[in-house]
């Protein structure tokens, strides 16, 4: 029990010295102040890690075999996420995982530890609670909101109240989530025959818009929405088709949601009008690298690059299995995760300059409007 608790306080001080080191090396460029990651595994850094029961965590190898580290950082990719990239793209230090600064934290601390974000990301979240039964522990968007209210009131303690106000007003807020609510849909027949699919994500969007009224209370003003991708197409939900092809029903539930979420999003607005939002389409995007993977240096779209049994990928990714040699080929790294690849590919794509597949502008216009 030494070990795993001397190992603990290791990880919680690389965070600490990480985030200082980059935090000098990017305030020169920066286009915000800060980035704040809300969501599930497909932009977790970490949080997980630090949950005593949580089975769902990757912090064995082979993930982040691609990492800067070459180790694994609780990401669930052969390298980095979306959240990586973006805070790449915006000039920042990758936003670390709430519950590793709060591991280190010190009331004597001169200056906020949260001043360029931080991530409340967590593997097997939902915007409902419970969306985790599965997987036995998460942190749920509400309880990551709840995590960002104690940030808020850090950074008025450190900032002064006016301060903090417009600190976080031109910060960015990142919300990637709902494809574990989707995944719930699709194994539960008993759920199925409770909700329609409409009835379904129309109450992800408005559990999600409660969220978000939250968060723009105390002080969020411009939001980054990723839509969820082609879950149907994912090797997880490919093995459980007969042809091996994509399951049309679950894609048409991501896509349901997704549209119950635009239209929720633009009706806040309307409720709400001095907030900014970038809705970022990564089903059609995803869907752009299946269907012509050559145009994008994607040669493998069906199967898991980690996992690998003679040789198609049907396992969950743990040490004891292969993983593929080139993982720039393949669109996904394990059974539901994206590669790095796919996930830099995606943020070139929406970051600046592709309206369509950005709404009603990219990342880059967001960060420029003034707040």
């Amino acid at each position: 029990m030494k070990m795993a608790s001397d190992g603990v306080r290791a990880v919680r001080g690389f965070w600490v010295v990480f985030l200082v080191l980059l935090r000098l090396s990017c305030s020169e460029g920066q286009m915000v102040p800060a980035l704040f990651v809300f969501g599930d595994s497909l932009v977790d850094v970490g949080n997980n890690d630090y949950l005593p029961i949580s089975i769902a965590r990757a912090n064995f190898p082979p993930y982040g075999v691609d990492f800067p580290t070459k180790k694994p950082t609780g990401r669930f990719s052969n390298g980095k996420n979306a959240a990586d990239f973006i805070a790449e793209k915006l000039g920042l230090p990758t936003s670390p995982p709430y519950l590793a600064l709060i591991s280190n934290s010190s009331e004597s601390n001169s200056s906020s530890p949260f001043l360029t974000g931080v991530s409340f990301a967590s593997a097997g979240a939902g915007i409902f609670d419970g969306t985790d039964e599965i997987l036995h522990q998460s942190i749920p968007l509400t309880k990551q909101v709840e995590y960002y209210l104690a940030v808020h009131q850090n950074l008025v303690q450190h900032m002064g109240s006016s301060g903090a106000q417009k600190h976080v007003a031109k910060s960015l807020f990142l919300i990637i989530i709902g494809s574990n609510e989707i995944f719930t849909y699709s194994r539960s027949s008993d759920l199925r025959k409770q909700q329609t699919p409409q009835e379904y994500v129309d109450l992800m969007a408005s559990s999600l818009k409660d969220q978000l009224k939250r968060l723009y209370s105390y002080g969020a003003r411009k939001f980054v929405f990723a839509g969820l991708p082609p879950i149907g197409c994912c090797p997880l939900q490919r093995n459980q088709n007969k042809t091996d092809g994509c399951k049309e029903d679950t894609n048409s539930w991501s896509r349901m949601y997704n549209e119950a979420l635009l239209a929720m999003v633009k009706g806040l607005t309307s409720e709400l009008n001095d907030i900014s939002y970038s809705y970022l389409d990564i089903y059609n995007v995803v869907q752009k690298f299946i269907q012509n993977p050559s145009a994008y240096g994607f040669t493998e779209v069906k199967t898991a690059c980690c996992g690998l049994i003679n040789p198609i990928a049907i396992l969950p990714c743990l040490p004891i299995l292969q993983y593929c040699s080139y993982r720039r080929d393949h669109v996904f790294w394990d059974l539901v995760h994206p590669t790095e690849e796919t996930n830099r590919v995606f943020i070139d794509i929406t970051f600046n300059g592709s309206p369509q597949y950005t709404y009603p502008m990219d990342v880059q216009q967001l960060a420029a409007v003034e707040t």
